[in-house]
């Protein structure tokens, strides 16, 4: 295989591999999060891993030398990424509620669901098109879902 096959490889499958260590990552968060909320309100709960988060990330990309002068953003990059941020923040709000009462091998697969409202909502507002394949996988995860959810 030639460098550039390579190289292309890598770049058009990259995106697997970030997205399946966020999927371990994901899984390691809600057992830490159980665990860890035990005893503790879940709002602050949150609070804490919040902080923790902006000091790790901040170090991040001081680190890595990826600061930018957030004030350079333009008016629409700072409005969806506000959004995004209220967004993330009523999610996980929710996410730690649920992990204070329910069962993690129940509450972080319900919370998948996820999964399935963002192909309706990128089909429907992003214009993207997932063919009939993809839709087979996302209503087998939505139907997972909804046998985890309901009781017998």
């Amino acid at each position: 295989m030639r460098k550039e096959e390579c190289s292309e490889l890598v770049t058009s499958t990259g995106w697997f591999y970030w997205a399946l260590l966020s999927a371990v990552f994901a899984a390691l968060t809600a057992i830490f999060a159980k665990v860890g909320i035990q005893g503790v309100d879940s709002d602050l709960a949150t609070l804490i891993r919040t902080a923790i988060i902006i000091v790790v990330l901040s170090a991040f990309v001081a680190y890595t030398g990826k600061w930018a002068n957030p004030l350079m953003l333009s008016p629409k990059t700072w409005l969806f990424l506000g959004l995004s941020g209220l967004a993330t923040g009523a999610s996980w709000v929710c996410y730690f509620r649920a992990l204070k009462i329910g069962d993690a091998s129940k509450v972080a697969p319900v919370d998948k669901f996820s999964l399935a409202l963002v192909a309706v909502f990128a089909f429907t507002f992003l214009g993207e098109r997932p063919s009939l394949r993809e839709w087979s996988g996302i209503a087998m995860v939505a139907g997972g879902v909804l046998l985890l959810a309901f009781k017998r």
